[in-house]
């Protein structure tokens, strides 16, 4: 998966789905022959299919019924729809009480990305929509009914945007003569808005965009939910890896590995993808990946 929007010299089309850090990723879970492992972010089943290779028993969860409807049969891959932040009760109904590894590959997947219709790009026209479920409120909903204040403080909060302010006042001033409803109207707006133009490749709707995402599918509250679950789960040896796609959710996985007496990290500080992965991907070129082993007994 990834956070990264394709670059203005990019087409979202011509970036084909390739699992991030996919060498690093085997390296940090280490799977066994035999091995059950949780990969609780499926996407178009990049790593699991790795996992697999190597002949572990793959239970893969992805809460967006598009994803899965995508997916052929895989020998050794279980199914499962939902959001991994459940992971715990949704495996209790395969009889899963523990797991050898799980996966967390966070943000929107390629495909997703690349898939105009979900609303997810400001590249391409479309729907503005965002949810990676497909129910729940949209970016439609959040744009055209927050007020000021609040919308100000959610492209800030979860954007990183610093002309938060600036561009949630044009939001609201837009949709006063009418709705914002397609990806590209909002991105305008956002444009028009933005002080002093923008560096090359680097569009000013970025930011916004990736904070009405994490919005409107609580991306970090399912986080938080998906590393207190994990860490339930994973029997004692267990690995937990995360690959994250911007600040917010790195500090998340690293406070919480932290704050854990019951983990070892096994990576001192964040993985990144060498300058040879992000020239053939370049949305890997903002992936982090932290690893972790649960020990053999609880300190805590």
């Amino acid at each position: 998966m990834t956070d990264d929007q394709p670059t203005d010299e990019q087409s979202p089309s011509a970036l084909s789905h390739l699992p991030v850090l996919a060498a690093e990723v085997l390296e940090a879970l280490d799977p066994q022959p035999g091995d059950v492992v949780v990969d609780g972010t499926l996407g178009g089943a990049g790593h699991t299919r790795l996992l697999l290779k190597a002949g572990a028993r793959v239970y893969g969860i992805d809460q967006d019924p598009y994803a899965l409807s995508r997916l052929g049969e895989l020998e050794g891959l279980t199914i499962v729809q939902g959001n991994y932040r459940d992971m715990q009760a949704l495996l209790a109904a395969y009889g899963i009480q523990q797991v050898d590894g799980v996966l967390l590959d966070i943000g929107v997947s390629s495909f997703q990305l690349d898939d105009a219709q979900r609303g997810f790009s400001y590249h391409t026209e479309a729907p503005l929509d965002m949810r990676m479920s497909q129910a729940g409120e949209s970016a439609y909903d959040v744009v055209n009914d927050l007020p000021t204040e609040e919308l100000a403080a959610l492209i800030f909060e979860y954007g990183e945007e610093r002309h938060s302010r600036r561009i949630a006042r044009a939001i609201v001033a837009a949709r006063e003569h009418e709705p914002i409803a397609t990806t590209t109207q909002l991105a305008e707006i956002i444009k028009r808005a933005y002080p002093g133009g923008f560096a090359r490749g680097i569009h000013p709707a970025r930011r916004t965009f990736q904070a009405l995402r994490i919005h409107v599918n609580d991306e970090l509250g399912a986080l938080r939910s998906g590393l207190d679950a994990a860490a339930t789960l994973l029997r004692p040896g267990g690995r937990l890896a995360v690959i994250s796609f911007h600040s917010l959710e790195d500090r998340i996985v690293k406070r919480f590995l932290k704050s854990r007496g019951d983990f070892e990290a096994l990576t001192k500080r964040p993985v990144e993808a060498s300058d040879e992965e992000q020239q053939r991907n370049p949305r890997a070129r903002s992936a982090k990946l932290r690893a972790a082993r649960k020990l053999p007994e609880a300190s805590q």
